[in-house]
């Protein structure tokens, strides 16, 4: 821990001294902006009655200005991207402290009917994906949360691999959230995406010379009004005229122009993201097939992006007055901007979404690999063909304290079901999510809160937090009844752990009795395996009559009238409940 504290305090302390020395060179970048339209003001002033050379001061005047502008905007990315960086660190400080609560926290992932993810604390606040996140993108994020929902027991050991790698590399990774976040999307991806293929040209493919010929005959005029010199009417004719061609194309380039500027940034970062993936050579095979999606034989990606952020930036120089009427007055600009944004979509329009995929792939795998590397002790689990479905070794929780977690020994084989009972707060519940997000966690490819693992992929599903639905007017019994029969037309179709917590609580006990012993060897003569914490004893008496049932229990003692737990997970049937002690202890019944 402290080792780790050490790396992120001395990345913070380095950051800050680049900041200092990027805040010098803007404040001298904005005084030397103040002077060039000092001196501008100045010329005009002195040579107001020479038209030729007023002209040329402002033009001159101009093109320094937008030259200082741009610096002076990379100055400002190289500031922003600093404080990125330094506010990743500070925040690593805060969340190895476990201070993660006011990290997003994934609720609008949340899903009452999904195989698990409404149980096990996955989502929501104080989540296990508020801790881990740190996606930075909207599509990132759903990416991440994709993963974990996905219920994939396929290429883990390729996703660990991809997770150790990635891992082993803190300061890329920084470097990519970084840049990552400062992405400001105006518009939602999928509508970039759908924008980009739903597109129809309004520029004819002949047009594509006239900007050309058009900025060449002005040149020409403009030449000759300072050398020969010609007449300024003629100067003036050229201008109108070119008003004119681009006055006959505003009201489109005006929507592209506002389509265009919310889609601007996005893709001004985007193409440095896939230039800091192109950038790095990876080792192992899931990070080298996504890095190869965004490889192309004949031109950088980066690049391909890169001209396009330009074409963007070029379109959005209309929007300087000054600038725009000459531009278009003697170069036709909006006519050929709009005709490169309109050539660079139909030419490479349909491989954004692979390209923005993988960038997201990135940032979701990120987290994975940041959480692997804020907890080097922990053990990424050895797959096995064996009857073994998990056996793991001083197991726990990986949102609990490690200074106060209890740690328990796992072995569960191939269609074994454990019927766990135990007194109220004794540890049952945490002992479910426990196992649940170790296989949740292991399918993901990341490392689990353990000394060892060994592990046969499985999928999940539980039912733990059932809830009634007034909007469809169902009982909470009849909801549970639901869950149960998807569990049950499940199993019929694959392999699954399931894991069970006080099933039929919403019909007496007698009822709840003989419906749960059914429904255990209903589970059984599927051949499932998993895990039921229950507080009725007598399920417990399925383990006579079936081999696969194992009884296990979490103990609570009475000593000096004060109530003690040890969390530890016990072979046998628990003996102490503690419900009446407890009522009489908080002084509500005598």
């Amino acid at each position: 821990m402290q080792a780790l504290k050490s790396f992120y305090s001395d990345k913070i302390t380095g950051l800050n001294k680049q900041l200092s020395g990027i805040k010098s060179q803007l404040l001298r970048s904005s005084i030397l902006r103040l002077v060039v339209f000092i001196l501008m003001i100045v010329g005009i002033t002195l040579f107001y009655d020479t038209p030729k050379t007023v002209i040329a001061i402002i033009l001159i005047a101009i093109v320094l200005f937008l030259i200082l502008v741009s610096r002076h905007t990379n100055l400002q990315y190289k500031r922003d991207k600093i404080l990125a960086l330094l506010h990743i660190n500070e925040t690593e400080i805060k969340l190895l402290d476990r201070d993660f609560h006011e990290q997003p926290d994934g609720s609008e992932f949340k899903d009452p009917l999904h195989y698990f993810s409404q149980d096990i604390d996955l989502f929501g606040k104080g989540s296990f994906y508020q801790y881990l996140n740190r996606t930075v993108l909207p599509q990132g994020s759903e990416s991440l949360a994709s993963l974990f929902v996905a219920n994939e027991i396929t290429g883990i050991n390729e996703k660990q691999e991809a997770i150790k790698e990635l891992s082993q590399l803190p300061d890329w990774r920084q470097e990519f959230t970084a840049v990552a976040s400062l992405v400001k999307t105006e518009t939602a991806y999928q509508a970039i995406i759908d924008w980009i293929k739903e597109y129809k040209r309004f520029l004819p493919k002949s047009i594509k010379m006239l900007p050309l010929i058009f900025g060449g005959i002005s040149a020409l005029v403009v030449i000759g009004y300072f050398v020969i010199p010609l007449s300024f009417f003629i100067l003036l004719a050229v201008f109108v005229v070119g008003l004119i061609i681009s006055g006959f194309y505003v009201k489109a380039v005006n929507k592209l122009s506002n389509d265009t500027g919310r889609i601007q940034t996005t893709f001004h970062q985007y193409q440095k993201l896939i230039l800091e993936i192109e950038k790095i050579e990876f080792k192992t095979k899931l990070l080298k097939e996504k890095r190869a999606t965004i490889l192309s034989e004949s031109e950088k990606t980066s690049a391909i992006l890169k001209e396009f952020s330009k074409i963007l930036d070029a379109l959005d120089q209309r929007n300087n007055m000054l600038f725009g009427i000459f531009a278009n007055g003697f170069m036709l600009w909006d006519v050929y901007q709009s005709y490169k944004i309109e050539d660079w979509v139909s030419k490479h329009g349909e491989k954004i979404e692979g390209w923005f995929d993988t960038i997201a792939f990135f940032d979701a795998y990120n987290s994975l690999a940041n959480f692997a590397y804020n907890h080097p002790t922990y053990t990424f689990p050895i797959l096995s063909t064996t009857d073994v479905v998990l056996e793991s070794v001083g197991a726990g929780h990986p949102l609990l304290n490690p200074e106060k977690s209890v740690l328990n020994d796992i072995h569960i084989a191939r269609e074994q079901f454990f019927i766990i009972t135990g007194a109220n707060m004794a540890g049952k519940s945490t002992f479910l999510r426990t196992v649940s997000l170790q296989i949740v966690m292991a399918n993901v490819g990341l490392p689990l809160c353990a000394k060892s693992v060994t592990y046969s992929p499985i999928k999940l599903i539980t039912s733990m937090r059932t809830t009634d639905s007034l909007t469809d007017d169902e009982s909470y019994f009849f909801s549970e009844l639901k869950r149960l029969r998807f569990i049950v037309d499940e199993i019929k179709t694959d392999r699954y752990f399931i894991v069970l917590d006080e099933i039929l609580k919403g019909t007496n006990s007698t009822d709840k009795a003989i419906g749960s012993r059914k429904f255990v060897e209903k589970l059984i003569g599927g051949k499932a395996t998993g895990i039921i914490a229950t507080h009725d004893l007598s399920l417990c008496e399925a383990a006579n009559d079936l081999p696969q049932v194992k009884n296990h229990y979490f103990d609570a003692e009475i000593i000096a009238d004060e109530l003690h737990f040890d969390y530890k997970f016990k072979d046998g049937i628990c003996q102490n409940m503690n419900a009446s002690f407890l009522l009489k202890k908080m002084q509500i019944v005598d």
